[in-house]
């Protein structure tokens, strides 16, 4: 791999503003710093178009740093019938470790059976995932006697056992693979900038040519001319959306339902080895997962509709004690409220019909969605971070369909990412810290300990105490504040104790 491109935050955006003028600076311009918006600038600027991504916080801030981290092509998506979903993300699941084998590897799982039935059953369609992923695929399903379950999984509640079944997936660090991207695109000719938030958009007889943008650390302001202007925001994407329709006085309908998704994460001993364990049907008919991550085992995950988005979203109890319960009925020992290191919750933009205001998130569609407005603003949400790839191709298909590029060829199914593995957090420099500030587009506090080292996804705790000495090492490089106030108070969302 060649070294990280090296060049400054004031130089890029520096970039931006000589860009701003009545003609197109650029081919596209992305909004939105998630895993769809960084693999669409990725996608577009190995295609040769000039290319600018801004993101109103920091990268993969937002949804794309809180998933369950598995590449998968959706165990639950198979039970519902939607096999070429299924197929689509087994495939792309190969992608992902092919071209970032530093954050993406291939984890084996297992499945408890406490009914007679359940191993064949559930055996039956594991092999039928296996079958879709034909040459993608990991390894093979295999059923399991009681004994194999528990020399697999050696907390697996002993009561009631029967057999088990195992199979394979795969696992991954979502913010560091997000930064990855954004190293790539850069590497790749765009212009990539955290943390500058659109403040509206501009249009031209009716067509939307560009944003107005302001840096949130110095204040300033830029306009931005593009040919096409791609909406990646997420959950956020309908408040972009009412900005176009704000400025053409046509009223849009709400296009996404935010789902909130918590994760509960306690230490190694609670779910020892190398497997995963997967737990098939839960009280509300959901999937559990209890899954071993960077030293640590996650515990998740819940889908609860909320009426409203938040940029940091808060755990709610009952969602926390879902998990634990959940989990206490396949553990033999199970961790409680005091044994949590950190919890977190994300908001899911799962995609409704444009007429249907309906209620229950099993309903909504988890696959991406792809509107352009009639001012030419491109819209895309929903999907999941397996597919984050094939959705910037479609993404780009779409923009030459409609006209808003003209068409290019190019494919980054092969494309090595930019990426390295995070420092665990006890290892975490001074060093680090400014290699981070340098090459890795960290600002704050939070921009290092959340998504370049997981601190706070690991152990909240520990990254309160690290986060005064983090804040002086940023701030010696980056001359602007680290924002450290603003981190302790969101790490408290992150603890129990």
């Amino acid at each position: 791999m060649n070294p990280p491109t090296q060049n400054t935050r004031a130089e890029r955006w520096a970039k931006l503003v000589a860009a701003a003028g009545p003609q197109p600076a650029f081919d596209v311009l992305v909004v939105g710093g998630g895993a769809t918006g960084l693999g669409v600038a990725v996608d577009a600027a190995l295609r040769g178009f000039s290319v600018c991504v801004v993101e109103a916080h920091d990268y993969a801030k937002g949804t794309s740093s809180r998933a369950t981290k598995l590449l998968h092509g959706g165990v639950r998506y198979l039970a519902q019938g939607n096999i070429a979903l299924v197929r689509e993300a087994l495939h792309e699941r190969t992608a992902v470790l092919r071209n970032a084998p530093e954050l993406a590897q291939k984890l084996p799982f297992v499945m408890p059976a406490y009914q007679w039935h359940e191993a064949p059953f559930y055996g039956t369609g594991l092999k039928l995932y296996d079958l879709l992923a034909g040459s993608a695929g990991l390894g093979p399903t295999r059923l399991l006697s009681k004994q194999q379950t528990l020399e697999l999984a050696a907390n697996t509640k002993q009561a009631g056992l029967k057999a088990g079944v195992s199979y394979w997936d795969a696992q991954f660090d979502d913010a560091r693979l997000a930064l990855a991207l954004a190293m790539t695109a850069q590497a790749l000719g765009a212009v990539v900038l955290n943390h500058v938030a659109v403040t509206s958009l501009m249009h031209s007889d009716k067509k939307v040519v560009g944003a107005q943008v302001q840096d949130k650390l110095s204040g300033a302001f830029a306009t931005v001319h593009a040919k096409c202007v791609i909406n990646a925001t997420g959950v956020w994407v309908d408040e972009l959306r009412a900005l176009d329709g704000k400025a053409l006085e046509r009223p849009v309908q709400h296009m996404v339902a935010p789902s909130q998704g918590v994760h509960v994460v306690v230490d190694a001993k609670f779910w020892p080895g190398e497997h995963a364990l997967l737990v098939p049907k839960t009280a509300d008919g959901r999937v559990l997962f209890v899954l071993p991550w960077l030293g640590s085992v996650i515990l998740g995950t819940t889908d609860t509709p909320r009426d409203a988005v938040a940029h940091d979203p808060i755990a709610l109890a009952e969602e926390l004690d879902f998990i634990l319960r959940e989990a206490a009925n396949y553990m033999q020992t199970a961790p409680t409220r005091a044994d949590v290191k950190a919890v977190w919750a994300g908001m899911r933009p799962l995609v409704k019909p444009l007429d249907d205001d309906a209620g229950s998130t099993k309903s909504l569609s988890r696959e991406h969605t792809i509107l352009v407005s009639k001012s030419g603003l491109l819209t895309v949400t929903g999907g999941k971070w397996t597919t984050y790839r094939a959705m910037a191709e479609d993404v780009m298909h779409r923009t030459f369909k409609t006209g808003l590029l003209p068409e290019r060829a190019g494919s980054t199914a092969d494309l090595r990412l930019r990426a390295s593995k995070g420092i665990a957090p006890k290892a975490l420099t001074a060093e680090h810290v400014a290699h981070m500030a340098l090459h890795e587009h960290a600002i704050t506090v939070e921009d290092v300990l959340a998504r370049r080292c997981r601190a706070l996804f690991l152990d909240a705790a520990l990254a309160v105490e690290m986060a005064p000495w983090v804040a002086q090492a940023l701030e010696a490089q980056t001359g602007v504040s680290a924002q450290l106030s603003a981190f302790l108070t969101l790490a408290e969302q992150y603890r129990l104790n």
